[in-house]
């Protein structure tokens, strides 16, 4: 169902990205999926703005690249739990923003990746948030993103 929705809204999951570096993109415990910071991969395997957001990069590349890093989390996402349909709700998103020193628009570049998670999962994408500026992200992305899911297991019953 998840997935339909997804198509029907004109999307595309890309490839599960595979960590360069020592962890694991979700982990699930205890009815919780924890997703790694995700960042902004397109479906061609390209990666969406790069640079400061307020110098290099504008608010609405960067929310580009927050709805990149949503549709990737929602990728190694459905690898680890091998269905969209067991997810529950979404608790909470960090979002990251490289910010040029006095950018200070954060929320209103991870608001898109709210409203994706709204428009995919209806009610239970609202969520807890926060939106940091930072100095540098890696690969020098505008924009890295950590999720927190409600997940059933296997059988359908809440974890």
């Amino acid at each position: 169902m998840i997935r339909e929705r997804i198509a029907a809204l004109g999307l595309v999951l890309p490839e599960p990205a595979v960590p360069k570096f020592n962890y694991v993109p979700v982990v699930v415990d205890g009815g919780v999926a924890y997703v790694s910071g995700q960042l902004p991969w397109r479906p061609d395997g390209s990666l969406a703005a790069l640079g400061k957001v307020g110098a290099d990069v504008g608010v609405a590349e960067a929310q580009e690249a927050a709805r990149c890093c949503v549709l990737q989390a929602l990728a190694v996402l459905e690898s680890a739990l091998g269905s969209l349909d067991r997810v529950r709700r979404v608790l909470k998103v960090t979002g990251f923003v490289a910010s040029a020193p006095t950018f200070a628009e954060q929320p209103a570049v991870i608001d898109a990746a709210s409203r994706l998670l709204g428009d995919v999962f209806g009610e239970a994408g609202r969520h807890a948030r926060s939106a940091v500026g930072v100095a540098a992200l890696p690969r020098n992305v505008a924009v890295e993103i950590e999720f927190l899911f409600a997940v059933a297991d296997e059988s359908g019953k809440a974890g």
